[in-house]
């Protein structure tokens, strides 16, 4: 009988380092992002306008207009989400699959030398060596989404707060720091304020997380089984790139309600009321019928050019520090 095993905490706090490196290195693709997913809405006026045509144009013109400062406007709140989303995410995933599959299954016999640290010697000098689990691609795909639920509903807060200083600079923040955004936004809108856009959030982080951490397992671990290449940076990097590309494709639509739910405020008193969408499906409803389905695409683009080399970035340094004896 299998002995249940203590929880490894070495997936949390690398998971964590791991995805702050990497939202701090594609920041400003997603500040250029969130404009073009805000803009041209015709239920919010302040939002009417076009002013990008593109990421490339978004990208300069916040630049010149507001300095490059703007592009990093909101990094304190997406770090702090990062620390927070990426350490659950990934130690609740791998924890998952450790509790759901057993580290080893059949075991294969052979001839060779004694090897201490993955080798029994037995009586008839044969040497046991366990093999690893194979991957099924319906657990991870599971164990990503409940990972992806739990931790973007805990930090969603700041993702709030993150959404907004990228779409309105830091005019939202109130006296400017950090937490009196938070207390202006509970004072306001009411702590639910701070959860404005859980729903879509927590759809699209189950999509986005069930997709991304189960394409690059699989893909991984197929291509290793194949012994097409060997374990290292480069099989990191491709299969990191493939997972990014699937993860946009499935998840832009929920992004672009995610953001317009988040950048929307409510506050307590009715009477200054500016709710546009009343939840997530009324949002997608009249986003597809005023702007066509077309633009549930919007940000497509910078969406999988920071999804492509988050996940890179990420990926690849997590894959190094699993290397450090810590």
């Amino acid at each position: 009988m299998s002995q249940i095993q203590p929880l490894n905490w070495r997936p949390f706090i690398l998971g964590g380092l791991a995805s702050c490196t990497a939202e701090f290195g594609t920041f400003p693709i997603d500040t250029t992002k969130t404009r073009l997913q805000v803009q041209g809405q015709i239920e919010d006026a302040k939002f009417k306008q076009v002013k990008y045509r593109g990421m490339l144009h978004a990208f300069i013109k916040i630049s010149q207009e507001e300095g490059l400062k703007a592009l990093y406007s909101g990094i304190a709140p997406a770090i702090l989400r990062q620390a927070s989303y990426g350490t659950i995410k990934i130690g609740t995933y791998y924890s998952l699959k450790r509790a759901i599959i057993s580290d080893t299954e059949d075991t294969k016999f052979h001839e060779g030398p004694r090897d201490l640290t993955t080798v029994d010697v037995k009586p008839e000098f044969a040497l046991e060596v366990k093999k690893p689990k194979k991957e099924s691609l319906a657990v991870n795909l599971f164990c990503g989404m409940v990972a992806g639920v739990i931790s973007s509903s805990i930090a969603n807060p700041t993702d709030v707060l993150k959404v907004r200083m990228q779409a309105q600079g830091v005019t939202c923040m109130g006296n400017g720091s950090m937490m009196g955004a938070f207390i202006t936004i509970a004072q306001q809108e009411g702590t639910r304020g701070l959860w404005r856009g859980v729903g879509p959030t927590a759809q699209r982080a189950a999509v986005v997380a069930g997709v991304l951490l189960s394409v690059y397992d699989w893909s991984k671990h197929k291509v290793l089984e194949a012994e097409l290449m060997e374990d290292s940076v480069l099989l990191h990097f491709m299969c990191s790139f493939v997972a990014g590309l699937a993860g946009t494709v499935a998840s832009n639509p929920i992004d672009v309600v995610k953001t317009r739910m988040m950048n929307q405020r409510a506050f307590k008193n009715k009477q200054n009321a500016s709710t546009i969408y009343k939840n997530s499906c009324d949002c997608l409803i009249k986003t597809a019928r005023n702007e066509g389905v077309k633009s549930l695409y919007r940000g497509f683009i910078p969406n999988w050019l920071r999804l492509g080399p988050w996940n890179i970035i990420f990926f690849i340094t997590y894959e190094q520090l699993k290397r450090l004896n810590l």
